[in-house]
């Protein structure tokens, strides 16, 4: 019987505690294993060809990088083992400092990766530019089936609105396409910026309220693919992911008919209920839908008595409100009965009240007692006042250019 003093006892039991745990911590990291090979890479098995060319794009730029990458790690450890300590038979020269041969291949060999590099970077920028639409090959002519899926997205907190104008209908955290359509997207957002993704179809494509960006991909392959938001928006994120549908023709036309069969209307009342946050909202359909829901949505004037923001803008390039703006702009104003563009014609006028007979006659017997309204002028916002001398200077100005 062999005894063992104390140290080696500790020894012993720390060694056997170390090999048992290994093997459970080997036992925990099974599952994980086998849940990382049973995953789908969609990323690098598309389903859609805008989605195909982009994997081709990540394809070819990791095999450039790898010419050069690999050989730097193979010379690393080739030099390391060559000139070690203990091999005398390799060449010793502390005074090298300079080899033609060597600069070439270090410098010339990564110069035309990055050459090659910007040339695909650059051609794929335009091919894959999202915006580009996708048409028919050439010579083959625009048939209903190659006519282009138009698709209204609205991101909403915390789900996805899909509106077809072609069909009048729409859907909620659900979308379908038919196979080989091209389709193009119109997207915007309801509140924060977020993001369109959908890894089987193309890449991902921002949504911001009040912008309008647009995406042009296509299915070619029938299956469900998912969809979800690649950008973090609040506390539903996680949550907001859709089914993607690629169907054949005539099961896409099937799916239209269900939707206009068992859906519901679609009007800016019901979007402002929908509008509220919600988190994992389940599969809506809508029969009818407010044709002109999503250019309210962005132009953010969904409510009633609001105004868009391209009535906002058609003032503000106009010069503005208040009669410095009007008097501004009216000189300039291509009007095809009077004035024709002219800064000439007849004197301006405002109506500075409307009102019936009864009001009329109510206010001249009144007007002893009504407190006087202040007449001084209204101006637009940075605008001098009309008929000062600024005012008149500043429509030279206008009037010049």
């Amino acid at each position: 019987m062999t005894i063992k003093s104390d140290g080696s006892v500790r020894a012993y039991l720390g060694s056997r505690l170390r090999a048992c745990r290994n093997r459970l911590l080997s036992i925990a990291l099974l599952p994980l294993f086998a849940s990382v090979t049973a995953c789908n890479a969609v990323v690098m098995n598309p389903s859609g060809d805008v989605a195909v060319q982009q994997r081709d794009l990540v394809i070819i730029s990791t095999v450039l990088m790898l010419l050069i990458i690999v050989p730097v790690m193979i010379l690393t450890v080739f030099f390391a083992w060559r000139y070690r300590q203990s091999n005398t038979d390799a060449p010793y020269d502390p005074d090298w400092d300079h080899s033609t041969q060597l600069e070439l291949l270090i410098w010339a060999a990564p110069l035309l990766i990055v050459i090659c590099l910007g040339a695909v970077t650059w051609m794929a920028t335009h091919l894959l530019d999202p915006y580009r639409a996708l048409g028919p090959s050439p010579g083959e002519a625009v048939s209903e089936a190659t006519k282009p899926l138009e698709v209204e997205v609205v991101a909403l907190d915390w789900k996805w609105l899909f509106i077809y104008p072609e069909y009048g209908v729409a859907t909620v955290n659900e979308m379908a396409a038919p196979v080989d359509r091209p389709i193009e997207f119109r997207l915007t957002s309801s509140s924060v910026m977020n993001s369109f993704y959908v890894p089987a179809l193309a890449g991902q494509i921002y949504t911001m309220p009040g912008m309008q960006t647009k995406l042009s991909a296509v299915i070619n392959h029938p299956g469900v693919y998912q969809g979800f938001s690649a950008n973090y928006s609040g506390a539903g994120f996680s949550g907001m992911r859709f089914a993607f549908r690629g169907l054949p023709t005539a099961d896409f036309d099937k799916w239209v008919a269900d939707v206009k069969a068992q859906g519901s209307a679609l009007d800016r009342n019901i979007y402002l209920q929908l509008e509220q946050p919600s988190e994992n909202d389940p599969v809506r359909r809508y029969a009818t839908v407010d044709p002109e829901l999503f250019g309210a949505v962005l132009n953010r004037c969904v409510e009633p008595n609001k105004m868009c923001i391209s009535e906002m803008s058609t003032i503000d390039a106009k010069g503005g409100l208040g009669l410095a703006g009007i008097y501004n702009v009216r000189p300039l104003e291509n009007n095809n009965y009077t004035r024709r563009g002219s800064v000439f014609g007849p004197e301006i006028s405002f109506v500075a009240g409307i009102c019936s007979t009864s009001e009329a006659v109510k206010a001249s017997v009144d007007a002893p007692l009504m407190t006087p309204r202040d007449t001084l002028p209204i101006t637009g916002a940075g605008l001098p006042r009309p008929f000062s001398a600024p005012f008149f200077g500043f429509q030279r100005r206008l009037s010049n250019s």
